[in-house]
Formats: C-alpha cells, structure tokens, sequence
C-alpha cells in the first residue's frame, strides 16, 4: 500500500473503528491525522544486529512497567549521525521500535512515538520512519502505553511520520 493510501486509511480507522483510540467527542470533530511530508530519506533496509535474548522492564504511561523481549539493535546514519535504536518483539515478521528524537514535545507527541521494522524474506527489515506513529495514549489519557527506553532517545530530528496531534 503505497503511503498516501496507508495515511487514508488509518483516517478512516480514527474516525470509524470501534477500536478507535479516540474519544467520541473527539471523534465528531476529526478531520485527519497530520503528518510530515514524505521523506524516502528516512526509509533504511537494515540487519537486526540480535540481542543476546531476555526482556527489558520498559517504563509504561500510566507509571507501572512491563517486560518487553528484546530482540536486538538497528545501526543507521541520520544526516550523518550515527544512531542506534533498541528494537523489541511484535508480531510475526516485525520488530517494534519505540523512540523519542529533536522533535518529541514540539513537532511531535512529547513522550515520544513508535515504527514497527517490516522483516524481509532475506532477514533484513525495511524502518521506515515514514509510518512511525503516535501511542494511543497520546489520543486519550486512558490508554496504557510503552515509553521509549532512554537508549532510544535521539538527540537528531526524524522528520517523518505522524505529528503531534491537536487537543
């Protein structure tokens, strides 16, 4: 699905589905997620240099915390900064990477927000910041979501993805 399309259809997701992480209140005034414009620069085909194994106690939104198995480190250049960011297990054939970067409490939601790696059938996985996405509780307050680990805040700006969203 190419990125237009993607961004439509999570509109209509936010705006129709019973899952929705947004209010009804909120849901009678929405007119779309804000985004940056695309940036085919932020897209990286990458081996997933694996972890030793384990899970990490990962500081949740509501204060408590949970244990996330980890499943190794990305290893990429940003306007040429080296970065390394923490990746964890999601779902069959994806790895989920939570991150904070320069524009986390500006441009974006300040707790920071989240990329999932798509695996690829030779091993590597495309990151593609171009989907990194807000957490639910970024939307409403009664959600419970997983904050980046400090290893995961960058001090460069990932011009990509979802902006912060209005209140």
């Amino acid at each position: 699905m190419d990125l237009a399309a993607f961004r439509r259809s999570k509109d209509d997701f936010f705006r129709r589905g019973h899952d929705s992480p947004l209010t009804d209140e909120q849901r009678a005034s929405f007119t779309g997620l804000r985004y940056f414009d695309e940036a085919p620069a932020l897209s990286f085909t990458l081996a997933l240099e694996p972890s030793a194994g384990g899970a990490e106690e990962i500081q949740m939104s509501d204060g408590s915390t949970d244990e996330m198995p980890r499943v190794g480190t990305f290893s990429f250049t940003v306007d040429g900064t080296p970065v390394r960011l923490a990746a964890f297990a999601s779902g069959a054939g994806s790895a989920f990477v939570p991150f904070r970067d320069a524009t986390s409490g500006g441009e974006t939601y300040g707790a920071g927000r989240y990329v999932e790696a798509e695996r690829l059938p030779d091993g590597r996985y495309v990151l593609d910041f171009d989907h990194a996405y807000n957490p639910y509780c970024a939307y409403n307050e009664k959600w419970r979501c997983p904050l980046p680990p400090r290893e995961n805040w960058l001090t460069v700006a990932i011009r990509a993805g979802e902006l912060v969203f209005p209140h």
